[in-house]
């Protein structure tokens, strides 16, 4: 026997239909052992788990019936397909209620039991590869980015050197690429990690607020502060901040935190004196930094104080060679967290998610992948466990846009604009970010279609 053969056990009382069987599936490339009795199959089970038991209804003493049930109370998943000279639809459906495979008649139709075969052995192929995978994950970073592809790889050396050093940087990338998991990986490698890892979204506090809750306030230093309160860098002292979304922080307070960053001291709003501190910062953002600060949207100044070492990290269409690794990881993460026993992705799912462009990057992979195990408690994925858009895009295909030959610049704009929104998911920040546009405008002329009806 091969240990890429698959193993199969064939259980019938009759041995020229156990020789026949037999020949045919090794025909096929299996390695057979054959039982003549449930006792028989039983010794054979414990000697070795096969891939596949193929067995007899009707057998000497206990039935084929009874063989199933024995066998899916021991191994739930392995797969039995039971064969039958008098089928009827009572038998069939106790079968499959008893976990059957699948409930064939004699004579055996060949072709369905080749398919039978080829199905077993498509699965086998599948826990071989989440088994290989696994023992990558297993050799993985804790809480590290997730990734075996050449740019990943390249990624990874970039952080583990930033890690050694006490330099700042900025970490770009689209939205969803893992800027925040990549940021948290550097301070774990580094010699912070035993202090706190704080991360300010610059792009989601009111402007109003923003100063507080970078610098911090004093008790009664504006109207409902009734309390001092301790700014990021404070609260990071000795460890990391990240200050993601740099680039949308109000012009008007970058030249402030430039100032902090030089000298290591702040002043809480309101307060008369300076507190130091030691703080590694990092930044990210969504946009490219010099395309930033030609928009005016940072300064010059504070990127290049920031920009001693930048990472670009790809988005995940640019690295779809980790897809594998990546939904095995999100399938163990949230197993665990659901309380859920799915053991691994169809190969039709997975040709669904490869399919996909993914325009929310490894957090919308997430998603996906949380969305289905919470669909599939146990089993295999499939592609109806996919989220909706995922599928209806695979099943319709990726065909060009077809202008109209009288088509208006208008209707044209909207043709574009619309076939965009289908392709994201009916993302509209994605789609403003694909096309160049502001998402406002993208709101503004979906209000304007609407209204026209």
């Amino acid at each position: 026997m091969t240990s890429s053969s698959l193993q199969v056990l064939v259980v019938d009382d009759e041995p020229a239909l156990r020789e026949v069987l037999s020949q045919r599936l090794t025909d096929w490339g299996c390695d057979v052992s054959t039982a003549g009795d449930v006792a028989e199959a039983e010794a054979a089970m414990a000697r070795a788990r096969p891939d596949l038991v193929l067995s007899d209804v009707v057998l000497p003493g206990l039935s084929g019936l009874d063989l199933l049930r024995r066998f899916k109370r021991n191994d739930a998943d392995l797969p039995v397909i039971l064969i039958t000279a008098h089928a009827n639809v009572d038998a069939a459906v106790e079968a499959m209620k008893a976990g059957a495979t699948d409930f064939l008649t004699k004579p055996i139709d060949p072709a369905a039991l080749h398919a039978q075969i080829d199905a077993v052995r498509a699965e086998r192929r599948t826990r071989d590869a989440a088994r290989a995978l696994d023992a990558v994950l297993g050799e993985a970073p804790s809480g590290g980015l997730i990734g075996e592809s050449v740019v990943m790889r390249a990624v990874q050396k970039q952080l583990a050197l930033l890690a050694a050093s006490d330099a700042c940087a900025i970490i770009s990338g689209e939205s969803g690429t893992g800027k925040e998991v990549a940021a948290r990986s550097i301070h774990q490698m580094s010699s912070r990690r035993a202090k706190p890892f704080v991360a300010v979204n610059a792009a989601a506090i009111p402007e109003g607020l923003i100063e507080s809750e970078v610098f911090g306030h004093e008790r009664g230093a504006f109207t409902g502060a009734a309390v001092a309160r301790a700014g990021c860098f404070e609260i990071a002292d000795g460890g990391t901040l990240l200050l993601d979304e740099i680039a949308e922080m109000p012009v008007s307070l970058q030249p402030k935190l430039l100032r902090v960053l030089e000298e290591g001291r702040a002043r809480r709003v309101g307060a008369a004196r300076e507190t130091a501190f030691d703080v590694r910062v990092i930044a990210a953002t969504n946009r490219d930094p010099m395309e930033a600060v030609r928009g005016g949207r940072l300064r010059e100044d504070l990127m290049y104080r920031l920009n001693v070492f930048a990472i670009t990290l790809p988005p995940l269409r640019e690295r779809m060679e980790d897809l594998p690794i990546l939904v095995r990881h999100f399938l163990r993460v949230f197993n665990r967290k659901h309380g859920r026993k799915v053991e691994a992705v169809r190969d039709a799912a997975m040709d669904r998610l490869a399919e996909w462009h993914w325009p929310g990057n490894v957090r919308e992979l997430r998603n996906a992948v949380e969305r289905a195990v919470v669909l599939a408690p146990r089993g295999w994925i499939e592609p109806a466990h996919l989220p909706p858009h995922i599928t209806a895009a695979s099943s319709a295909g990726a065909r060009p846009l077809e202008l109209p030959a009288n088509a208006t610049l208008a209707q044209a704009e909207q043709l574009i604009i619309r076939s965009v929104l289908d392709r994201t998911g009916n993302n509209k920040a994605e789609t403003a970010r694909q096309l160049g546009l502001d998402v406002k405008t993208i709101r503004n002329k979906l209000r304007s279609w609407s209204s026209d009806r």
